[in-house]
């Protein structure tokens, strides 16, 4: 039977917005680790066939077809093609799922699945925001999408608003679950949890000096429940504030996907087997539950009951999310982000998906675990689902 390998896995630190990443251009972010991926691995890159990267802001210094750019901008030949996908937050988790299913047809052999995202210098919504200044159009959503749903828009924190509501959560569960993703996030750097996974990124600090960046900015090892109890909400009515949401985030991921071909002809090892790819879609108004069906999917799919997953990666894009998913699984927190998430460490759209992923498999590596599941909630209702098994 055909089956996909993940070789290995890496991402930047973090940036905090207009932070250490922010002099940094995408495409060289990104460039960044396709050559430390090439570097750690030692595959010829020649042999790549196909970068598949994801991007959310495509505009601005992410426009013009930012996978193929970051090719350019890195070491490998201009042999190697690429394409920039956007399934929102979950555009590289896509990445992996495309690239998984490209080598396990067998029309390609060695894939790189990528993501980027500079939310700094191309900041969330300017596309759109620019359109509008100028006069152009009425916006991504159609007056019969609208109709169709009964919405003036579809808001993502007005879908986190109605999780909280429909679940109910309280400000200081959410709160709780946010010091929780710090502390695990404080706890895994203490303990180099990171280290295999991050690569270091040529930066240019403030005074004109030269350094590289290796941490995650966003990271509070100091945070606290009455910290984040003082910050003010999104909006009135809700429990959502910028301490229990995640991070706007500068950074880039990327995950060499190869098949048994691959792995004979260039003598490589994997570290992991792709075990289920799924994707689903449901309610574009509230959105952001989708991972609950689509995990469910996926584990039917699998054959595989949620007791036999030992790590889950569940994306905080805010703190209602995650929560409600441990609910309705009846998964065991302890096996919950268990290096932190999004809150704490940030989520740079269109990277977060493959950065998952390589905090993923390397926690299986270092805990000698076996299975482990990543999913995010996504706009307009989707969601992916990569059940992966460490080898």
């Amino acid at each position: 039977m055909a089956e996909a390998y993940i070789v290995d896995a890496v991402r930047t630190a973090g940036g905090r917005r207009n932070g250490a990443l922010s002099g940094v251009h995408p495409t060289d972010l990104a460039a960044t680790v396709l050559d430390a991926l090439v570097a750690r691995t030692g595959i010829d890159p020649a042999g790549i066939e196909d970068v598949i990267m994801g991007c959310v802001g495509q505009g601005g210094e992410q426009s013009t077809q930012v996978g193929r750019n970051a090719v350019l901008a890195s070491t490998l030949p201009d042999s190697v093609p690429a394409v920039t996908i956007d399934r929102q937050c979950g555009s590289s988790q896509q990445a992996v799922q495309f690239a998984a299913q490209a080598v396990l047809s067998g029309t390609q052999d060695m894939v790189i699945a990528a993501g980027v995202e500079s939310m700094s210098r191309v900041p969330m919504g300017s596309t759109v925001a620019l359109y509008a200044q100028a006069g152009l159009g009425t916006g991504p959503w159609s007056e019969a999408a609208k109709r169709r749903y009964g919405v003036r828009s579809f808001d993502q924190f007005t879908g986190a608003q109605m999780i909280a509501d429909k679940y109910g959560f309280t400000r200081e569960q959410a709160d709780a679950f946010a010091l929780s993703s710090h502390r695990k996030g404080a706890a895994a750097v203490q303990a180099g949890a990171f280290d295999r996974e991050i690569v270091a990124v040529a930066i240019t600090r403030p005074d004109g000096s030269a350094a590289l960046h290796t941490a995650d900015e966003g990271l509070r090892p100091d945070a606290s429940l009455e910290g984040l109890g003082g910050l003010k909400t999104v909006m009135d009515g809700s429990i959502i504030t910028a301490g229990n949401a995640s991070q706007i985030c500068d950074g880039a991921s990327a995950v060499l996907i190869v098949n048994e071909r691959a792995l004979k002809a260039h003598g490589l090892t994997p570290i992991a087997r792709i075990d289920n790819l799924t994707v689903t879609a449901g309610d574009p108004v509230v959105m952001l539950e989708e991972p609950i069906n689509a995990t469910r999917t996926a584990l039917r799919r699998a054959g595989r009951a949620i007791g036999e997953i030992d790590l889950y990666e569940v994306n905080e894009a805010f703190a209602p999310i995650p929560l409600a998913w441990l609910r309705m699984l009846d998964a065991d927190p302890e096996r919950l982000n268990v290096h932190g998430g999004a809150i704490a460490l940030g989520h740079p759209l269109g990277a977060s998906g493959a950065k998952l992923m390589a905090t993923l498999v390397h926690a299986l590596g270092r805990t000698g675990k076996r299975f482990g599941l990543q999913t995010m909630c996504e706009g307009g209702g989707i969601a992916n689902v990569t059940i992966v098994e460490r080898l």
